[in-house]
């Protein structure tokens, strides 16, 4: 691949593992007081909150042509996803969603084949077949009666994993040049106004906050999440992007399960050994995809 991976740039690795890994059971709490439309507003308008002094003081240095990619990136790596979360995981339980995000790295690599001149080897091709069969094994056997059907559910996590994958790639080929903490802030800046109008004027979150003691609680989990899970992981993630490769820095999804299934097991979900054959397919197929090329 042509980079240096070393001690820090693993060290980076482990930390949004741990931070990442946690998130769905961040979000499985905030849950227990908002709707998933709610906590994914949530999330984005304090992490906004939280960068916009440096969106202020960076956005003037940026070129005009470069504002479009913000946006973009904005739009699908953070203002989409959290909402696709938040709905699916009031469906499905948050090791399910934690597993399923590893295939970040198998959408990396098919829209860096496909839209951005990357290659792929046969190693490859057969490591996507094979998460992906893994990705829908588990599906099909996961089934939570409390829950409901959750295999439409998981569909939004794969979505939002495919909106991850070329977010990743879209900041590795038009904003290297961009600082990681220029490109965090201004993402969440092109995103921060419509959520911020969303939560207080069109939803139920202030009624809930006023109504529900319960919903401090759960705001701090929400408060947790975006500042550890977005604002700081997000800077740390993209100056993983521009030290390694997109590539590399998605591999962070396939050690987060380990995680979330950690969280998973010691909060109660239901967790069959059978889980592990699809869950090793996955990772399988995810390693295979990141193998170098």
């Amino acid at each position: 691949m042509g980079m240096k991976i070393g001690a820090k740039e693993w060290a980076a690795l482990v930390f949004l593992m741990l931070v990442w890994g946690s998130s769905f059971i961040l979000v499985k709490r905030g849950l227990e007081s908002f709707s998933g439309m709610e906590l994914g507003a949530l999330r984005i308008v304090i992490t906004f909150a939280i960068l916009l002094p440096f969106a202020i003081t960076r956005i003037r240095k940026v070129p005009m042509a470069s504002l479009k990619f913000f946006a973009i990136t904005g739009l699908i790596g953070s203002g989409i996803p959290p909402f696709l979360f938040g709905i699916a995981q009031m469906h499905i339980d948050s090791f399910l969603a934690g597993v399923l995000n590893a295939l970040t790295p198998l959408f990396t690599l098919v829209i860096g084949v496909a839209f951005f001149r990357a290659k792929a080897s046969i190693l490859n091709v057969v490591g996507v077949l094979l998460a992906l069969a893994g990705a829908a094994g588990l599906l099909m056997s996961v089934h939570n009666p409390q829950l409901g059907n959750g295999i439409l559910y998981g569909l939004l996590v794969v979505v939002a994993t495919v909106m991850y994958a070329l977010n990743m790639n879209i900041i590795k080929k038009h904003l290297a040049s961009f600082d990681p903490l220029t490109i965090t802030s201004l993402m969440f800046a092109s995103i921060g106004i419509p959520a911020t109008i969303y939560l207080f004027a069109q939803s139920g979150f202030v009624a809930t906050m006023q109504s529900n003691p319960q919903a401090w609680i759960s705001f701090g989990y929400v408060a947790i999440l975006a500042i550890f899970g977005s604002a700081i992981s997000m800077v740390v993630h993209n100056w993983l992007i521009h030290r390694t490769s997109a590539l590399f820095a998605s591999t962070v999804t396939y050690m987060m399960p380990i995680v979330s299934i950690a969280w998973g097991i010691a909060d109660g979900e239901l967790f069959l050994l059978g889980y592990f054959l699809w869950i090793a397919l996955i990772l399988l197929g995810v390693y295979l995809t990141n193998k170098v090329r």
